[in-house]
């Protein structure tokens, strides 16, 4: 795929094929995540939605955590990448407790005083709070096509989970705005960490959140469930959130917060497609509606072209990477030509032109 690299550098691939690759990471995640709903209602039964939560937050951190240890037993060298730098720990405890524990938290108690028609739609809002700290807290680039492909995903959304006069305004909902909220500083705050290994940020993040929502939830009264019910949401949690979560982290470093949160918020239009393969019934005229204007969005996004001459500050940082113009650094080590390979770089100054997207490599400011 070296030849498609090099084409795609110097902008000889279409946008739509040039672009379709790095957004097949955040698509996968919402797939994942998106299965993970129907999947825990058919394997999981009467568990409170706080505890069962916490246990799909668990099993996904005890999940990646077997399989980083099976990554560490195969190649020793990959334990040098299996750590976070200190300066980048506030980013993630910072995303740990918004995402993992007040979000969770405001959800379970909004839940309590809305009904479900109103808690559906207004789960929609955290693409959108993404996407306005992305674009006004963080100055990460977006142009009107952007814009309106998010705005078709979010309407999307909306009428997916739209109930005709069962939505209502309260005190519960808004709580669920705090919690989508808090998810959408969780999701910029990753961002913040998504050059290091994205399976380890996914695992910290599960099994610190996964223990603070099932300590919450045993707190409020709940009740511990079956062995086998244990087990089975643990594995839609691997599955479901500790895999979707490394893919987004993945996401979040080709392509920035805001567009992979658009892409992330198909997954309820997965969810409810899976939901009508395990239990048949004839989708609505509203599902075939809001499957059309995500799709439309989504179009919108993978075509975007955004390319102008931009400057790259000095920057020191490690991830995997393959030796191409942002890296074209010497070795202080004895390096035999793999790739990709990490290891600690610096980028010097450089100006240049080509497509790019508000990677971990462009996150420079837009004159307008």
């Amino acid at each position: 795929m070296a030849w498609a690299r090099e084409r795609a550098r110097r902008g000889q691939l279409p946008s739509f094929e040039m672009n379709l690759r790095p957004a097949t990471p955040a698509l996968a995640a919402a797939l994942l995540f998106g299965a993970s709903t129907p999947l825990a209602k058919l394997l999981v039964g009467n568990v409170t939605p706080l505890l069962l939560a916490g246990l799909l937050y668990f099993g996904s951190g005890l999940g990646l955590g077997v399989v980083l240890l099976i990554r560490r037993a195969r190649d020793a060298g990959a334990a040098k990448d299996m750590r976070i730098p200190a300066s980048e720990l506030p980013w993630l405890l910072g995303a740990i407790l918004f995402g993992g524990v007040v979000g969770p938290a405001l959800l379970m108690w909004g839940l309590r005083q809305t009904d479900g028609a109103t808690a559906s739609l207004l789960l929609n809002v955290e693409g959108v709070l993404t996407a306005a700290l992305a674009w006004l807290v963080f100055k990460e680039n977006a142009d009107r096509q952007i814009v309106a492909g998010m705005a078709a995903i979010v309407l999307g959304g909306v009428l997916l989970a739209w109930e005709p006069g069962g939505a209502t305004l309260s005190l519960g909902a808004l709580l669920i705005v705090g919690a989508c909220l808090a998810w959408a500083i969780d999701n910029n705050l990753t961002r913040k960490v998504s050059t290091n290994d994205a399976m380890l940020v996914a695992c910290l993040k599960g099994l610190l959140a996964g223990a603070c929502n099932t300590g919450l939830a045993l707190a409020f009264g709940a009740s511990v469930p079956s062995a086998l019910a244990m087990g089975e949401s643990m594995v839609v949690g691997f599955l479901g959130y500790g895999l979707s979560l490394t893919l987004f982290v993945v996401g979040l470093r080709t392509l920035g917060t805001a567009r992979t949160g658009a892409y992330f918020s198909v997954a309820p239009l997965f969810g409810v497609f899976i939901s009508f393969v395990l239990w048949p019934q004839l989708p609505s005229v509203l599902f075939w509606a809001a499957g059309a204007l995500m799709a439309v969005g989504v179009w919108l996004h993978i075509k975007e072209r955004h390319e102008h001459q931009h400057t790259h500050e000095p920057l020191e940082h490690t991830h995997r990477h393959v030796h191409d113009e942002h890296h074209s650094h010497q070795h202080d080590f004895a390096w035999e030509g793999e790739e990709p390979h990490a290891h600690s770089h610096r980028h010097e100054v450089l100006t240049h032109k080509h497509p790019h997207y508000p990677d971990i490599h462009h996150r420079h400011e837009h004159s307008q």
